[in-house]
């Protein structure tokens, strides 16, 4: 079983953003398919102890254009008809931590 454990996840990239980390994970089915989760992971503090309460998409590969589709037009509409300039060009300022993602450039892509 830890075999399969290891098999399981192929490819796993982190997002940090404030108080909630996003993790972007590839993992494969016991039919070597594959499949990807999006996780958003947010800390929170209660009588000075802490938790994490999590929430997860499963994205299948076929599903994949379409996602991507909504996603950046979801995001274009965003951008073009909800924000200022001044809001539009903070958000596309250069991400300056070190562990951030690369600033955004307009465009998703899957590689």
């Amino acid at each position: 079983m830890e075999e399969n454990n290891e098999k399981a996840e192929i490819y796993s990239q982190r997002v940090r953003a404030g108080k909630r980390t996003y993790f972007f994970d590839v993992k494969s089915t016991r039919s070597n398919d594959f499949y990807v989760t999006i996780t958003e992971s947010k800390r929170k503090f209660k009588d000075e102890t802490f938790s994490y309460e999590k929430h997860k998409i499963f994205l299948y590969k076929e599903d994949f254009v379409k996602f991507m589709e909504a996603l950046q037009g979801t995001i274009d509409h965003v951008k073009s008809e909800l924000l200022t300039e001044e809001a539009l060009a903070a958000l596309e300022a250069p991400v300056a931590e070190e562990n951030e993602a690369p600033a955004y450039d307009g465009e998703l892509k899957w590689e």
